[in-house]
């Protein structure tokens, strides 16, 4: 097996017309930083996050990754994984949120033909839409069915990201006839939509999950994106391609949640408050054990952290690529993407719970609030176990099998 590395090539998102990297990353160091100063009092009280939405918006982070002839701010995927990465390390859900929010309201790039991508994109740029939902596989599924010039969608998804505060749904569901599933698009107000916030979840709190119920709802066809079908006869290379853009931002979820427990563990070691675990010195930021606990996690995140940069960069290639895209290129990055995914849900469950440690007995105050990291960390780990990935990646370097086109909740 070998590493996939980015081809050369334009970037494919935009013409760089909006602001730069730079501005982005500050927008988001920005926010963030205005998150982490309450993350702790928010996370416990639990409302659903029309606030936080207000402040991603009010940031400009919502239409990031719109071009900016549609009205948005032309920044490519790169920029948009850094920002995502940057606000999770604040508030792990709200960066859930935001990264749910980039991949389906630019999935219509690789779902249906570029003139309703673009009439989307410059939708959701005008009217500041954040969007909400989930492709991944549901028991049962939703069916859609034909009804004179368009569909009716019916049934039940039982968790979707972002739907307590969407302004745009968009989720998979399989025709009646066929069994072929699509991506389609809803408005969340339509009267016979109903979204029910009863997730309940010990972490990710904030990230608006909730159920949607669909009962006889009409979509027009051109709401009906594009096909979901892993059928090689059916899925181009490009179209493929959705599967580790949209995973990769659960590497950044990951990483962002391992470098900010690390970051505000590390603060309370500077500060000289007296934390420690009763079998270390008290305030003895020089304990043997205690560094030696902090190099192994800082090597853990930044050995993911590095591992991520190189399926950043690949995924920056096979975007450039586009049409010419084959289904080798595609294996090869959605496989180093996976090795990503392993090593960030590794790094941050081993950091969120190690790190306690540091912090040793005082970590069980509600009032520090660090056990919300690891709440967040196994949250994560749960919806998108690590064995999964790891079998991909033993399949593919044993095997040369192609990973399965697996699309993020």
């Amino acid at each position: 097996m070998g590493v996939a590395t980015a081809p050369s090539g334009p970037t494919p998102e935009s013409d760089r017309a909006g602001p730069d990297r730079a501005h982005w990353l500050r927008a988001a160091r920005e926010t963030a930083d205005d998150l982490a100063t309450d993350a702790v009092a928010r996370e416990q009280a639990g409302k659903t996050p029309f606030d936080e939405v207000s402040r991603l918006r009010e940031a400009g982070l919502l239409t990031l990754l719109v071009p900016a002839e549609a009205g948005g701010g032309g920044a490519d995927w790169s920029t948009a994984y850094a920002v995502v990465r940057e606000i999770a390390a604040a508030d792990g859900a709200i960066g859930q949120l935001l990264g749910c929010h980039y991949f389906l309201s630019w999935s219509a790039q690789f779902f249906t033909g570029p003139a309703r991508a673009v009439q989307l994109g410059r939708q959701t740029a005008a009217e500041q839409l954040a969007w909400g939902g989930g492709f991944a596989r549901q028991e049962a599924p939703l069916r859609l069915a034909r009804k004179g010039s368009g569909y009716v969608l019916d049934g039940q998804q039982s968790y979707a990201t972002g739907v307590l505060v969407a302004d745009r749904l968009a989720v998979r569901a399989e025709r009646a006839d066929t069994g072929e599933p699509f991506a389609v698009l809803v408005d969340p107000a339509h009267p016979r939509v109903k979204i029910d916030g009863d997730a309940d979840t010990f972490g990710q709190r904030l990230a608006a999950g909730g159920s949607v119920e669909f009962d006889a709802v009409r979509v027009s066809a051109d709401n009906v994106l594009g096909s979901l079908s892993a059928d090689e006869d059916v899925l181009s290379p490009l179209t493929a391609f959705a599967s580790p853009v949209g995973r990769l931002l659960s590497v950044q979820l990951l990483l962002g949640i391992a470098e900010g427990v690390l970051a505000e563990v590390r603060e309370c070691s500077r500060s000289g408050h007296s934390l420690w675990h009763p079998a270390w010195p008290v305030g003895s930021p020089q304990d043997p054990r205690m560094l030696t606990l902090y190099g192994e996690l800082t090597v853990l995140a930044r050995s993911a952290a590095a591992l991520s940069e190189q399926a950043v960069q690949a995924v920056h290639g096979g975007l450039a690529r586009g049409e010419d895209l084959t289904y080798d290129e595609y294996a090869e990055i959605a496989v180093l993407v996976a090795m990503a995914e392993a090593a960030a849900s590794r790094a941050a469950q081993e950091s969120t719970t190690r790190a306690l440690d540091i912090i040793g007995v005082r970590s069980t105050s509600s009032r520090l609030g660090f056990d919300r990291f690891w709440r967040n960390a196994r949250t994560l780990a749960l919806y998108e176990p690590v064995a999964h990935r790891l079998r991909d990646v033993g399949d593919y370097f044993l095997n040369g099998a192609h990973p399965p086109f697996v699309l993020p909740g």
